[in-house]
């Protein structure tokens, strides 16, 4: 079934318009449905299960298309052997009528059938983003009345999807309602603490509505107000779509780019120009958008893929990986082909190019030698390990390339390849330190000072030897400067 939902933006001040986007959404919330469609829309629900199998993380640039979580769990397996997608945005959990969080108003997050296509998938070495929010239903921020109700919905979706990032598809009424925002990033900002806190990482995406020329008035204040509250945003992702008039929609998509670029520098003001392009996502509509005469054809995705990879992007996705065939006649707009001339999977493919960089581009210069702390012990990747999570430690000092330690002009440092990292972009006391693909993001900024310390000037901690302990295998974490021997590193001449 096919439901238009509208969606206002302010573009010049007070100028508005609404845009109409296309959407199949089975939710408690929607008008009544025929019980032969509902029950079509909820067949693929099972019963309830264990929380999914962890999964093995994200690299530095990433496709993950919305894949439409009312559609059957055999879909992600599909989009995987026949798209080559390795990573995909669930899309969407909303409440149910209460601050419950589901799958679209009616399916259990702990539904067997979409946890059993998860560990499916993160078996065959992928990943999962769940997305809350989106154009219908109730987005969880405005169903829940406080900060502690809220952050308990988002944390049971966590746990029992075993997640790592998740996207907030912020939108429409949504989108104006601030006191829903400020109650949303407090919740959002505690519980990102709180995994930190318990040595697990939780990212946080934005996916917000654009014009050509970037974000509006509306999705600023909300990035402002995050920023203020505490939280750490991984991405924003742009909606590249739905402009209501014609024009070419690679080069609106590219524009839009350039757009938040330049905005996202007004945020986030000590960032580097690198660090701001591996901030952004940019989401078209594949072919037929809902203002009809807008169509982002192969070409365009084509084009856009080349800008993204050109400028270190983080994220491609679009809407929505159900739509990611031709249908039977070109301009057709329909929830389930995108009407413009393509092979099956194509956008997939096209976007699936961007995939597979594992590190942000090295800065040029630096120093590169080991880097000695407590004890004269060396930091060191524990069982030199490259793959993301891996322990950062204090161990004997052996010459190999687990202690081989590059200190950037970025304000990085990094060995094998990827960047000492904060889990879950954590601030507090005891954020233990990991090597992760490198983001850009300020749980990789340190800076080093005159007294040997090396801060990090997100959450002014210091780098710091647990215990203090210089036993091998002590883990690196974060806590108050006080500039003790467990906070002094030599680092490469």
């Amino acid at each position: 079934m096919i439901r238009a939902h509208t969606r206002t933006h302010s573009l010049t001040g007070a100028q508005t318009r609404t845009r109409a986007r296309t959407l199949l959404r089975a939710t408690a919330a929607a008008v009544a449905l025929p019980a032969t469609v509902a029950g079509l829309l909820v067949s693929g629900a099972g019963p309830a299960s264990a929380a999914a199998n962890a999964g093995p993380g994200f690299p530095a640039h990433y496709a993950a298309p919305y894949l439409e979580t009312w559609n059957s769990p055999n879909t992600l397996a599909d989009a995987r052997n026949n798209g080559g997608l390795k990573y995909v945005t669930l899309a969407f959990v909303i409440s149910d009528g209460s601050c419950n969080a589901t799958f679209n108003g009616n399916t259990s997050i702990t539904d067997a059938g979409w946890t059993n296509a998860v560990n499916a998938h993160r078996a065959a070495g992928g990943d999962v983003i769940a997305s809350f929010g989106g154009a219908s239903g109730t987005e969880l921020g405005q169903a829940c009345g406080s900060v502690s109700a809220l952050q308990a919905q988002y944390k049971r979706v966590v746990d029992a999807l075993n997640l790592t990032r998740i996207d907030l598809d912020i939108e429409g009424g949504a989108l104006n309602d601030t006191a829903a925002n400020d109650r949303r990033n407090q919740a959002l900002a505690a519980l990102q603490q709180a995994q930190a806190a318990a040595g697990k990482r939780l990212d946080v995406n934005y996916t917000l509505p654009v014009s050509p020329s970037g974000l509006e008035s509306n999705s600023i204040s909300l990035l402002t107000n995050a920023k203020s509250r505490g939280l750490t945003v991984n991405a924003v992702n742009i909606m590249t779509m739905d402009y209501g008039s014609p024009m070419d929609m690679g080069q609106a998509a590219i524009s839009a780019a350039n757009g938040l670029h330049t905005q996202l520098g007004q945020i986030w003001t000590s960032k580097t120009s690198d660090q701001l392009w591996a901030m952004e996502g940019n989401t078209p509509m594949i072919g037929v958008n809902d203002t009809t005469s807008e169509v982002f054809s192969t070409a365009n995705a084509q084009t856009l893929e080349s800008f993204a990879a050109s400028k270190g992007i983080q994220l491609l996705a679009f809407w929505a990986v159900g739509r990611d065939k031709a249908c039977a006649t070109s301009g057709t707009l329909s929830d389930s082909c995108s009407g413009t001339p393509q092979s099956a999977y194509q956008f997939s493919k096209t976007f699936n190019a961007l995939t597979g960089g594992s590190t942000t581009p090295p800065p040029s210069g630096g120093r590169t030698g080991q880097i000695t702390g407590y004890g004269g012990k060396c930091v060191d990747v524990a069982a030199a390990s490259s793959a993301n999570g891996t322990a950062v430690q204090l161990y004997d000092c052996n010459g190999t390339t687990a202690q081989q330690w590059t200190v950037g002009t970025d304000g990085t440092v990094r060995a094998l390849g990827k960047c000492l990292d904060l889990t879950s972009g954590g601030t507090a006391n005891g954020t233990q330190a990991q090597l992760y693909d490198c983001n850009g993001t300020g749980a990789q900024q340190w800076q080093a000072q005159s007294n040997k310390t090396l801060v990090n000037p997100v959450s002014g901690r210091c780098l710091d030897a647990t215990g203090p302990s210089s036993a091998n295998g002590t883990r690196l974490q974060l806590w108050d400067c006080f500039a003790g021997a467990n906070q002094q590193w030599n680092l490469p001449a």
